[in-house]
């Protein structure tokens, strides 16, 4: 059902908005560890490394998928918002055309350089092939994951968090079970578990693609709307293009990391490997909570309710800090637990890394969540500028500092502490950022076009 985010209450409002996105993180990251998860448990511990090593590949066709979600998702709320409903379907349209054609050419890069990509981080023979093997896959398996993320930034739009939360957690929960069928029965190896996550993710992409198709043609407009409109491309990829950038520009600083990180050995790459799906599971939900406030934002900005806009902030802020509190104590007191799962051999090495990044990490969610708060309000309000200079700044200094640490330090150890100095700085310009864009909004009149 779609929702006006523009009415009740802001916090009410953002709460029951936000609850299912946060919902659809847990399975979301069930499809990426329950990989990890059937890969150490039932292959070994190369399989796990191998899985692991691949991933940090993915996140950036991940990226770029999350960054058509954004672009789609921020213009289709502001027309919501505004009840431009016939430009609402020319953006999704548009959205659509723009999604399919960039996800050809990737599908295209990654052919050809995937394997140049995994010898250039360092990928140690050992698991070579298996990493290749698992991004061949993955790579045919894009279109799912573009438009899945389309159809997602939509149902958001328009205020519907509830479907895709059950789409997700039918098809996370699918995807470990076929797992498990793959590797444990079918003894596919690491193949198995690239082919569970194809066909799971091209089954949630196909029913939600027709969810979509019929809550459009629910929408009423007085004649029919153009496929395409090279102003809306324009909004959109404003949008879509800074969110890809800093999406693709943090993967790419992870795989730089991940570089850094192979150097240490396969017991360490398998810790950082379990230790990096729980902190990304958090990093996660901040983000697609973030999403959420971006829609609720864009939606407010469309019907020139620019109070709101700082009453969501307040809001997020105390939304997300009830999250890092059990995060956190989880992951420092019983983080060796969660590793556990991830591990057939409980390595002492790969145990103790995994240990020393939780530790070292999950203090420091309170300043990252702050800060993807306030990303969330400068990318709804369409401030891409200043969206990008705080997450490069944070990017850039993470990256020099690992590579920095790693050398001074001469232990992986010295790479976890460049995390919590780049989220610090971040935070600062984000929060910064966002005063200044909502003192100029604050100072428009406020009123709901006709």
């Amino acid at each position: 059902m779609n929702k006006d985010l523009t009415v009740g209450k802001p916090e009410t409002v953002l709460w029951r908005f936000c609850l299912p996105l946060f919902g659809s993180v847990i399975f979301q990251q069930l499809y990426n560890i329950a990989d990890s998860l059937v890969a150490g448990k039932f292959i070994g511990e190369n399989a796990l490394a191998a899985v692991g090593n691949s991933y940090e590949i993915t996140l950036i066709f991940i990226a770029f998928a999350f960054g058509c979600n954004m672009g789609c998702s921020v213009i289709v709320s502001q027309l919501f918002g505004a009840r431009q409903y016939g430009k609402l379907k020319t953006a999704v349209s548009t959205a659509c055309i723009f999604s399919a054609v960039l996800c050809v050419l990737l599908m295209l890069a990654g052919m050809i350089g995937g394997g140049p990509l995994l010898r250039l981080i360092r990928t140690p023979e050992t698991v070579l092939a298996d990493s290749n093997l698992y991004l061949d896959i993955y790579i045919w398996g894009l279109p799912f994951v573009f438009f899945y993320n389309i159809a997602t930034g939509i149902f958001s739009a328009l205020g519907d968090s509830r479907t895709p939360f059950c789409f997700l957690a039918v098809s996370s929960t699918s995807n470990i079970a076929v797992d498990i069928l793959f590797v444990w029965a079918f003894d596919m190896g690491v193949a198995g578990v690239a082919w569970a996550t194809f066909l799971c993710q091209g089954m949630s992409c196909m029913f939600a693609v027709f969810a979509v198709w019929k809550r459009l043609a629910g929408i009423q407009t007085k004649e029919p709307s153009p496929l395409f409109d090279r102003v809306l491309l324009q909004k959109i990829a404003a949008v879509a293009i800074p969110s890809i950038l800093q999406q693709s520009f943090i993967s790419v600083g992870n795989i730089l990391i991940q570089g850094v990180i192979n150097g240490f050995g396969t017991s360490v790459m398998a810790g950082y490997s379990a230790a990096v799906k729980l902190n990304n599971m958090v990093i996660t939900s901040f983000t697609t909570i973030g999403n959420g406030i971006s829609n609720f934002a864009a939606q407010n900005l469309g019907a020139r309710k620019y109070d709101r806009i700082r009453e969501c902030f307040h809001a997020g802020i105390r939304m997300v800090w009830c999250l890092c509190v059990p995060f956190c104590v989880i992951y420092i007191f019983f983080g060796q637990y969660l590793l556990m799962l991830f591990m057939k051999n409980d390595s002492a090495a790969a145990m103790l890394t995994g240990r020393q990044f939780l530790w070292i990490l999950s203090p420091f969610y309170f300043a990252i969540s702050a800060k993807l708060v306030a990303d969330g309000i400068l990318r709804g309000v369409g401030a891409m500028r200043q969206f990008i200079v705080a997450t490069f700044t944070d990017l850039i200094l993470r990256v020099v500092l690992a590579f920095a640490l790693a050398q001074w330090t001469d232990a992986a150890v010295g790479i976890w502490c460049a995390w919590p100095a780049g989220w610090g700085i971040g935070m600062v310009l984000s929060v910064c950022f966002y005063r200044r864009v909502y003192k100029k909004y604050a100072a428009l009149p406020v009123s709901r076009p006709s």
